[in-house]
């Protein structure tokens, strides 16, 4: 059986890197090929001189780094909460934390526009009001921040159940407790340190998120990397697929650099 597995393993793994590369190889031809020209890297020169590259790519790793903190920190408590004092709302929370995954975007998006208008219109005469102009304020627009912690909380669950999965985290604090220590210094010294695989794998897939994410923050008006990308797609093709694939690698680099760190922590923890 086990030499079965092997002999197909490789034919499939060569289909999965020819459905991914092929594309991406193609992508590349684009960018380099120039007709009449020959192959120039011209366009990939361009890109950082490019009118709204920096302040976009910016702008969406400082939603990157304020979603990822928010969203930590609302999930890593409750997840940890839950499974020591209620194991039997796990599948409640399950549940609840999987709901953006079958809500259309577009229907999210319009829920939160209609809140948008809504606030300035009935509040304008309380302090709300500021709360609703500052959250859209697209220096920083907070309110994608908000959308965005709300879609990454089914990735985020399931990275830290996973986590909490491998350790027992009810000895690990009931340890912690019986030194002296409180509940939070018992979470952050005793708990956390054996989440740091499920926290980065978190960060990631909410990093990953938020850089490829269009259909929010195009619809509410803002502009991002990816909606640079796309608005600079009609009139500058070749700049637009360039951009495309520097991400794409980006992000691969990312996830390697992900992988490579956490093979060596577990390195580390067992030695």
């Amino acid at each position: 059986m086990a030499r079965r597995v092997n002999t197909w393993r490789w034919p499939v793994l060569g289909l999965a890197a020819l459905y991914f590369l092929v594309p991406l190889a193609a992508s590349v031809v684009f960018t380099v090929d120039v007709p009449g020209r020959g192959v120039t890297f011209d366009a990939y020169r361009r890109i950082v001189s490019t009118e709204g590259f920096t302040s976009s790519l910016l702008l969406s790793l400082e939603l990157a780094l304020a979603t990822i903190a928010v969203v930590l920190l609302l999930m890593v408590p409750a997840v940890v909460a839950l499974r020591l004092g209620a194991p039997r709302l796990r599948p409640v929370v399950e549940v609840v934390c999987s709901l953006p995954l079958v809500v259309p975007p577009i229907a999210f998006v319009a829920g939160i526009s209609t809140v948008l208008k809504w606030g300035p219109e009935h509040l304008s005469r309380t302090p709300l009001f500021q709360t609703f102009v500052a959250v859209q304020n697209p220096d920083f627009p907070f309110v994608l921040v908000l959308a965005y912690v709300v879609m990454a909380l089914p990735f985020v669950y399931r990275a830290l159940d996973a986590g909490l999965r491998a350790i027992d985290v009810r000895t690990l604090a009931e340890a912690a407790r019986s030194c002296g220590a409180a509940w939070p210094q018992a979470l952050l010294r005793a708990v956390l340190p054996n989440l740091r695989g499920a926290l980065l794998n978190a960060s990631f897939l909410t990093l990953a998120l938020v850089l490829g994410e269009f259909t929010v923050a195009q619809l509410l008006g803002f502009t991002p990397f990816a909606v640079w990308i796309y608005s600079i797609g009609g009139s500058q093709a070749q700049l637009s697929v360039a951009v495309s694939v520097l991400s794409l690698l980006v992000t691969w680099a990312l996830l390697l650099t992900l992988a490579g760190f956490g093979g060596r922590t577990k390195t580390a923890s067992r030695g």
